[in-house]
């Protein structure tokens, strides 16, 4: 980490240890240190600050990256050129907000129901049968 304190800006430098269990098995144990920079002042946010940030950013990523990774394929779609990625990833964040919106907290639970039952998932759009 030689160096970090001639970057501009720069007020915080911190670890955070993370143990975790059970991920690759109900014995399996790990224990990983993340870093975190920032410009926020560690002498006026105190350490709970810091980790609730980090936090956060856990749940965004699982709530959303991993939903259109995983669940959705997105790094598996094969659609690169122009302006289609950034039209895919729009579509995947609406049909995502749909189904939270609908109640949904198992985004693929919600894809496979939709996918059955056509109708229900016109309406979340707002069209209905007449």
């Amino acid at each position: 980490m030689a160096g970090w304190h001639k970057w501009p800006g720069l007020k915080t430098a911190c670890a955070i240890r993370r143990e975790v269990w059970g991920r690759k098995g109900p014995d399996s144990y790990e224990c990983e240190t993340a870093h975190l920079i920032g410009s926020m002042d560690h002498r006026v946010y105190g350490p709970e600050v810091f980790l609730k940030l980090n936090r956060d950013h856990w749940a965004i990523e699982n709530k959303l990256h991993y939903v259109r990774d995983v669940t959705m394929g997105e790094d598996a779609c094969r659609v690169r050129k122009g302006s289609g990625p950034q039209v895919l990833a729009g579509i995947r964040n609406s049909v995502i907000a749909l189904a939270r919106r609908d109640g949904w907290t198992n985004i693929a639970a919600a894809l496979r129901h939709y996918a059955i039952k056509t109708a229900a998932a016109l309406r979340l759009l707002g069209i209905t049968e007449n």
